[in-house]
C-alpha cells in the first residue's frame, strides 16, 4: 500500500464520507422533528391531543378546514358575503388570518371568510388561541354545530350550537359564551350566555377553550371559567350536546347583533389572528 508522510492516502476520503453521513443524518432527524410537531404540544392534565393546526405552513390546509360561502344573511341579517378567497382567509408567518373588507360583491358592500372544521368532536376540549378584530359592527366567533341534524325538526335550534366565543365591536371588552338548543334559544331569549370582561382581547392573543363533559360544558378564557352549562336532563330538547360537533370561525360584519350600533366602515380591513386551534380528548 502507497503511503505518505501524511498517513494512508484513504483516510482523507473517510473523514469527508463519515462528515456527509453525519450531515445527511443531522438533516433526517430535523426533518422528523418537524414532522412530529405533537411532541411539543403539552395537553393539559387528564387530556390527549386528538388533532390540531399551528398554521405553520405557506396556505390553508384543506384537508383540515373547508369554507362556507354566501351572502344570504345566515339567519341574522348579517352584511358580509363569505368568500373562499385568500384575500379573506389565508396564513402568514404561523397564523391563520381571516379578514372583513368592506368592498362590493355579489350585491354585498363587505366580504369575510367563514370556515368550518372538517372534523368533528364529542366531549372534548377545544382550545383557540386569537387576537380579535375592533371596530364598531364586527361579529367575531368562534363556535360549533352538530355534524347530525336529525333532532325535532331536523334544524337549528333543535339540534344545538355551542359558542365558545362570541364578540361584538362596540363593546370592545367583553366575551360572551353561549348555548342553544329547543328550549334554550335567543329566539325565544331564554339563551344561556356567560360573560367575562378583558380590556385587551383586541391587542393581545388569548385562548378561548370549551371543556365538554357528558354532564356539562365550560367555557373559559385563559385560566378563567366564566360559564358553565350544566346538563339539565337527558331530554334532547335541553342537552343535544350528545354527539359530534365541528368547529366554526367567522368574522360577521353587521347584523341583529354585531349591528345593533350600526357599521362603522372606517374600521375595514378587520382581521381575527389565530394562533392554533388544538382538540384534546380525556385520557383513557
Amino acid at each position: 500500500m502507497k503511503t505518505t508522510s501524511s498517513g494512508p492516502w484513504f483516510l482523507p476520503l473517510l473523514l469527508l464520507l463519515f462528515m456527509m453521513l453525519g450531515l445527511f443524518g443531522c438533516q433526517s432527524s430535523t426533518d422528523k422533528s418537524a414532522q412530529e410537531g405533537n411532541s411539543t404540544i403539552d395537553a393539559p392534565a387528564g387530556w390527549e391531543l386528538l388533532w390540531h393546526d399551528e398554521f405553520n405552513g405557506k396556505q390553508l390546509d384543506t384537508s383540515k378546514w373547508v369554507h362556507e360561502t354566501g351572502g344570504h344573511g345566515w339567519g341574522n341579517n348579517e352584511l358580509q358575503y363569505y368568500t373562499n378567497r385568500e384575500n379573506n382567509a389565508y396564513v402568514d408567518s404561523g397564523l391563520l388570518k381571516i379578514k372583513a373588507v368592506k368592498e362590493s360583491y355579489k350585491d354585498r358592500q363587505y366580504t369575510s371568510a367563514r370556515l368550518n372544521s372538517k372534523k368533528g368532536w364529542v366531549y372534548s376540549r377545544i382550545e383557540v388561541k386569537a387576537k380579535l378584530p375592533s371596530g364598531k359592527g364586527t361579529w367575531p366567533a368562534i363556535w360549533m354545530l352538530p355534524d347530525e341534524w336529525n333532532y325535532g325538526d331536523g334544524g337549528w335550534p333543535d339540534n344545538g350550537e355551542i359558542d365558545i366565543m362570541e364578540h361584538v365591536g362596540y363593546e370592545p371588552h367583553k366575551i360572551y359564551g353561549s348555548i342553544h338548543c329547543h328550549d334554550f334559544n335567543h329566539i325565544l331569549g331564554t339563551n344561556k350566555t356567560g360573560e367575562i370582561t378583558r380590556r385587551d382581547v383586541e391587542d393581545t392573543f388569548h385562548v378561548y377553550a370549551l371543556d365538554w363533559y357528558p354532564d356539562r360544558l365550560d367555557f373559559w378564557l385563559d385560566d378563567s371559567l366564566y360559564f358553565r352549562y350544566a346538563k339539565p336532563s337527558d331530554q334532547w330538547q335541553q342537552w343535544p350536546f350528545d354527539r359530534p360537533f365541528h368547529l366554526l370561525i367567522n368574522i360577521a360584519v353587521g347584523g341583529n347583533w354585531g349591528g345593533a350600533q350600526g357599521v362603522d366602515d372606517t374600521i375595514f380591513p378587520a382581521e381575527m389572528h389565530i394562533d392554533y386551534v388544538r382538540v384534546f380528548g380525556k385520557q383513557p
